[in-house]
């Protein structure tokens, strides 16, 4: 292939000197939004390939030689880092990249809370039209007495764990154990193109639903909320995350509008798939253990105002997170 080189040069050294100054102001330790990350990236691969067609000119040595001291120093801001690894590299990812992937994928994270919704509508719906539907909508032992009959008893214990008789760490475990199954298989079922996350949502909207319903009609609202707040608000919005997981496999699985091949559409969504059940990981691993040590305890031992506000906090923590953390990359 024919190059004219004076042209090549004065077309392509506006791209380097931008990277250029980029890479230097790296130095000052600069942050770099996402846009600005992108940018350093587009001209790290345009002077890479520059530095390819360079190769074969013998007579442009001298900028041959400074292309390639630019995209090695490029390729080192690019492909290494200069963060601790360890536990720091953990923190700065779940702040970071975790967020970023949730709001990349925000609109089917909007649909999981659609569907979940709608299952705590039918769900609440159904227990208080037929209250002897309870077994079926409930299957669980402990939530098929009256609910004021449950906070009468646990009150008077002082906490779950002299009625259950479970050490915090084995019930903690027990919890993480159990939600974590869950959330994988949420995410994992979404190769059913999407139907199978959204059969688990409206199921799980169903008990939730139910739950609630059962607890308000016999008035026990402020219960409800100190039980379930301070371990609720990081555990529901994890399944509802994994839903997400969930639907963004489902929507590569379906892959509408594109006429990639299937394999090269979930490449594609791979590794948004991981992060963010990764991500409902550790937020499960929080929320069992303030279940187990928090959630569990009521009134006199704990009072409730202080497992609602707390669960407040939590909320307002992970509202933040989602929505506004991991906006700016600092290198």
């Amino acid at each position: 292939m024919i190059v004219d080189m004076p042209k090549f040069i004065e077309r392509e050294s506006p791209y380097w000197r931008e990277l250029e100054g980029m890479l230097d102001s790296l130095n000052g330790k600069r942050v770099l939004d996402l846009e600005e990350v992108e940018r350093l990236h587009y001209l790290y691969d345009r002077a890479a390939s520059s530095l390819t067609r360079l190769a074969t000119f013998t007579s442009e040595r001298r900028t041959y030689r400074y292309l390639e001291a630019l995209v090695a120093r490029a390729y080192g801001e690019v492909h290494t880092t200069t963060e601790p690894v360890g536990k720091v590299r953990a923190v700065f990812w779940f702040l970071t990249i975790f967020p970023q992937t949730f709001r990349r994928w925000r609109r089917a994270f909007h649909v999981s809370c659609l569907v979940t919704a709608v299952g705590m509508v039918f769900g609440g719906i159904a227990l208080a039209v037929d209250a002897a539907a309870k077994p079926v909508l409930l299957p669980f032992e402990h939530l098929q007495g009256r609910p004021s009959e449950r906070v009468r008893m646990e009150e008077e214990a002082g906490s779950t764990y002299d009625v259950m008789g479970n050490s915090k760490a084995s019930f903690s475990a027990q919890l993480m154990t159990h939600n974590t199954k869950v959330s994988i298989m949420t995410m994992s079922s979404g190769v059913l193109y999407g139907l199978g996350t959204i059969v688990l949502l409206f199921y799980n909207g169903i008990i939730l639903g139910a739950v609630c319903i059962d607890y308000i009609l016999d008035g026990q609202i402020v219960f409800l909320l100190a039980w379930l707040m301070p371990h609720g608000v990081i555990e529901i919005p994890a399944i509802l995350i994994a839903g997400q997981a969930g639907l963004v496999i489902g929507s590569a699985m379906v892959g509408w509008g594109s006429r990639e091949p299937l394999g090269v559409r979930m490449r594609k969504i791979v590794p948004d798939a991981a992060t963010l059940i990764g991500g409902v990981a550790v937020m499960l691993v929080w929320a069992g253990l303030i279940e187990a040590c928090m959630s569990q305890y009521h009134a006199p031992v704990l009072p409730y105002s202080v497992k609602i506000f707390f669960g407040v906090v939590e909320l307002v923590g992970l509202v933040y997170l989602l929505n506004w953390s991991g906006k700016q990359v600092v290198k």
